[in-house]
């Protein structure tokens, strides 16, 4: 595979799919820029991952990031069509999961995202679970993560995460989060209170297993959606996007939300996701020195 990597020990690596498909136009590489500056403030490097006329690139400039927000066909990339699109030649923004397969692929060990898919909660049609959560027991990188995206079955995806032998630790809490809001219903498997002690937890577990580590970083409380008005939002949305089912279901859902509470979701969104590319790059700076 012809890929271009611009990785470092101290990288954090970041998907592409937010500022390519889940931002309004003209503000995915803003944003980008904006966590590129809030990982390097913390001692780290930023290592942006896609996939640009069939090339995976770790670690792309910020002109690369711009051709592929600017290319007229972004598909989403997993690590199932992952292959398909390199062959293709496509532009393509990356998954959690196509972003896992790739850092791993070069040695980048610790993701900042927003938060993994998981499995999607019964419409009445199919047995629908995210790839994110399979490259989770297959490649061994650490993501930082607000949890799963709440519209999604929480309790089942943590579940899922046990049975496939992925270690879920908390930072800073003690219940696994749903994105917009702190809390779940589900459990973690442990508590880590310093980036220190969770960084030498990481690194040992990558070595051990060769799996990866989900480390659970709940919204800044201030950024927090209360559970009123989450519970209100959600159900129109879930009736905006029926019928629609695969992977078109949670990019309608999320752009549902966003119109429903009039902007305050997506507001959440980039300040969990700021969070944690600081944790992130903190955990990095430490495995990298390590």
């Amino acid at each position: 595979m012809d890929m271009l990597d611009r990785s470092t020990p101290q990288s954090v690596a970041l998907e592409t799919t937010l500022p390519a498909l889940g931002l309004p136009a003209g503000e995915g590489l803003p944003f980008s820029r904006e966590l590129n500056g809030i990982i390097r403030s913390e001692g780290a490097e930023p290592s942006v991952i896609g996939v640009l006329r069939g090339r995976p690139i770790v670690g792309m400039t910020d002109d690369e990031l711009a051709a592929l927000l600017d290319s007229r066909t972004v598909e989403k990339a997993n690590t199932a069509n992952l292959g398909l699109l390199i062959h293709r030649g496509a532009d393509a923004a990356t998954t959690v999961s196509a972003t896992m397969e790739l850092a791993a692929a070069v040695g980048v060990r610790v993701f900042a995202t927003g938060g993994i898919g998981g499995v999607h909660k019964d419409y009445g049609r199919h047995l629908d679970i995210s790839a994110d959560l399979a490259a989770l027991a297959r490649f061994p990188v650490a993501v930082v993560a607000s949890g799963t995206k709440s519209l999604l079955d929480v309790v089942s995806t943590r579940e899922a995460l046990e049975s496939l032998g992925v270690p879920v630790v908390g930072f800073r809490c003690d219940r696994f989060p749903a994105f917009y809001l702190r809390e779940s219903d589900a459990t973690l498997d442990a508590r880590f209170e310093n980036e220190a002690d969770l960084a030498v937890f990481i690194a040992d577990e990558l070595d051990r297993t060769g799996r990866g580590v989900l480390v659970c970083n709940p919204i800044p409380e201030a950024d927090e959606v209360t559970r009123a008005d989450w519970d209100r939002w959600l159900a129109e949305a879930e009736r905006r996007c029926a019928g629609i089912g695969g992977r078109d279901i949670t990019p309608c859902v999320l752009g549902a939300l966003h119109e429903v509470s009039g902007g305050a979701t997506l507001l959440a969104n980039l300040a969990l996701v700021r969070s944690n590319a600081r944790l992130g790059a903190r955990l990095a700076a430490r495995l990298g020195g390590a």
